[in-house]
Parts: C-alpha cells; sequence; structure tokens
C-alpha cells in the first residue's frame, strides 16, 4: 500500500514542503531513498522501537521510503515521525483520510516521545503558504509555530497521541497564540539597561548618538573601565523591534535552535559575544550543513567583539562583505543560502597588553607604544 505525509525542509530561514511515500509490498528490506543523510538513514531503529514500546508493529516486509523531491538533501531527525506515520498508514494502523492536511515532524526517542525540532517557525509559515491546514509537531516547539496565523498547531508529546488524533480516538489541543499582545507584553524586557549606568557621561553619550545613527563603534580604555559592561546594555536604548523584525529574527533564531521553549518571539534586540577563539564559519556562519553563523544571530541586535586585536585576522576579513551588504551568502556546489545579517558592530580593546592605568597615582603603569 502506498501512502504519503508531508514535512518540510529548512535552507537558510526558508522552507521546502517534503513529501514522503511510504510504499510496503512483498520483500524483507527496509530502503531510504532521496538524497537522506545519515540521520535519516538511522531512523529506522528509532522508529522500529518508537512503534514497539507504544504497542504499534513495524512491518517485516518490504518498505521504501522516498522523500520528493528526491534531488535535494534531507538532513536531520526531524523526519522520523513523517516516516513513522506513513509506516502506520501504510500498514493499515492508521486512518489516512486526513494525512494530506497536514505537515507533520518530530523527532522520536525509542519510547515513542518526541523531542523537539529545528525552524518551526519557517516551516508553519511555509504550510500555511502552501495551503495545509495544520501542523503537527512536538509540544516544546508548539508556541513557536503558533505565532502563524490560519494554521491550526498541534503540540504533541508522543506518537500515540498523533495516532489517536488521527483514527478518530483522541482530539489534541489546539495551541493558539495572539501574536500582537505576544509582542507587545514582552517588548523591550532588557535584564541589564542602560540607565543602571553611573557616571560616564562622555561615553555614555558617544553610545547615544551611535544608537541614534546605527553607527559602530570601538572602545578603547584599561582593563575595568567599563567597556563591556556599557556595551552589554547598549540594546536597551536602540529603538524597539518592529514586529517584521521580531518576526525575522525570530526565524534565524528557529533555524539555529536557540528559541527556548516558552518564547513564541525574539521581542528584544539581540546581543551576541563571540569569544575571541571563535572560527570563520561560526562567526560568518556554513559549515557541512550550513547554519547562520553570529553575525546572523546579531541581526537586528548587537555585535560585540570584546578584545578585538585578539581575532584572527581571517575571521574579521570575512565580515567585510557582510557590513556592507547587511547579508551573508553561503554557497555550496548544488544550492544556496542568505542568511540576514544586519547589526551594530561594538569592539572594544586595551590601549596596550601590558599598559594598566593606577588611578591612585593618575598615572599609566607599564610600557607606552611608541
Amino acid at each position: 500500500m502506498l501512502v504519503k505525509t508531508f514535512g518540510s525542509a529548512v535552507y537558510g530561514i526558508q522552507a521546502i514542503t517534503i513529501t514522503v511515500e511510504v510504499n510496503i509490498a512483498p520483500g524483507t528490506k527496509y530502503f531510504i531513498v532521496g538524497l537522506p543523510d545519515v540521520a535519516i538513514k538511522e531512523s529506522y531503529f528509532r522508529i522500529d522501537s518508537a512503534l514497539k514500546n507504544c504497542n504499534f508493529r513495524m512491518p517485516r516486509q518490504q518498505v521504501v521510503v522516498n522523500m520528493a523531491p528526491a534531488d535535494i538533501k534531507k538532513e536531520g531527525s526531524s523526519y522520523d515521525l513523517t516516516i513513522a506515520t506513513a509506516v502506520l498508514a501504510a500498514s493499515g494502523q492508521l486512518e489516512t483520510e486526513n494525512l494530506d492536511k497536514y505537515i507533520i515532524m518530530g523527532e522520536l526517542s525509542l519510547d515513542g516521545s518526541l523531542q523537539p525540532i529545528k525552524g518551526a517557525l519557517p516551516i508553519a509559515v511555509q504550510a500555511r503558504k502552501d495551503g495545509f491546514k495544520g501542523f503537527i509537531l512536538p509540544k516544546q516547539n508548539a508556541r513557536e509555530a503558533a505565532i502563524v496565523n490560519d494554521l491550526e498547531v498541534y503540540g504533541v508529546e508522543n506518537i500515540t497521541e498523533v495516532v489517536g488524533f488521527f483514527n478518530g480516538n483522541m482530539k489534541l489541543e489546539q495551541v493558539i497564540v495572539n501574536t500582537r499582545e505576544e509582542f507587545y507584553d514582552s517588548l523591550c524586557n532588557y535584564d541589564s539597561d542602560f540607565s543602571d549606568v553611573r557616571g560616564q557621561e562622555n561615553i555614555k553619550r558617544a553610545l547615544e548618538i551611535a544608537a541614534a545613527g546605527g553607527h559602530n563603534v570601538i572602545l578603547i580604555g584599561p582593563p575595568g573601565a567599563g567597556k563591556t559592561m556599557l556595551a552589554r546594555r547598549l540594546p536597551s536604548i536602540l529603538p524597539p523591534l518592529s514586529l517584521h523584525e521580531s518576526l525575522e529574527t525570530t526565524k534565524i533564531h528557529s533555524v539555529a535552535g536557540k528559541l527556548a521553549a516558552a518564547d513564541a518571539l525574539v521581542t528584544i534586540r539581540p546581543f551576541r559575544s563571540p569569544h575571541h577563539t571563535i572560527s570563520d564559519v561560526a562567526l560568518v556562519g556554513g559549515g557541512s550543513n550550513p547554519a547562520p553563523g553570529e553575525i546572523s544571530l546579531a541581526h537586528n541586535g548587537v555585535l560585540f567583539l570584546d578584545e578585538l586585536p585578539e581575532f584572527k585576522r581571517s575571521a574579521l576579513e570575512v565580515m567585510r562583505q557582510p557590513l556592507e551588504e547587511r547579508r551573508v551568502t553561503i554557497s555550496r556546489a548544488k544550492f544556496t543560502v542568505d542568511y540576514p545579517s544586519s547589526f551594530m558592530l561594538v569592539a572594544s580593546m586595551n590601549p596596550c597588553s601590558s599598559v594598566h592605568y593606577s588611578p591612585h597615582l593618575g598615572e599609566s603603569t607599564g610600557c607606552m607604544p611608541a
């Protein structure tokens, strides 16, 4: 029997709907095709154990799983639930009537429970665009996906709930989030505020001017002068995020897996402070499975480079183009992804590694650069 279910693949901050086709025929082996990566190939063992522990059966026949379009590489473990649902439907353990109305995503544990996925928000946006009725996903990601209007979002804890829902034996509670209320209730809720700073009038005035114009800043001063403390509070005097900026920022953090389960939206401007040993790829994004880097995670916020001279020259050089274009393009042999990276760059450094100002003596001690 042939059954189709639907999942989604995330490229950059956009999603593409993936059709998972499962056919069960006489035979003995399990095949999965359509450019799956290692994590997807290993899904057989997770699905097999999950079904057994939830009192379902894995067919002992030939099972062929096709992930279409077959020319797009599929990555990650979030297709476990999509494949498992199709296998159950193809083997007659699940009703197929409403399967084509929902996007189904989730990583299975061996006991049948679900682990959170990355990119729930872009997937939900694409699901609504493609005309799907709803989105079934792990409960941890439900609030994130529910900020998309006109899409039924159901957060589930295990595969038993999914089977009960499609068989009509269980009613799932729809997760509803009032996007605008959620946005305005937590807007500008910063842990560190610029108003906490006492004194430092000159530097405060300089940072206020930089914030007003969106200018990049470099802070030079001896250790303990307050450079990092002031930089951390800079986002609190930047203009509040608009709803469009908030959604765009949330997409990036969702794809990177940086969004907490309790959060539906990123409502404050990001502040990222990578260590000076960071690699080029971690800073600008990329890797074998391209992911957003620190400059994209700082999108619509502040990127703080503490101890600027300690950063590798190559890491600083690769930031040239993103600083100008406000986006970073990562190219591979078969595809190209774009991540937005419009941020305010703040850097700090000491005037000399061996110079320390002594307030008691009123002078600097150590060597001074020529």
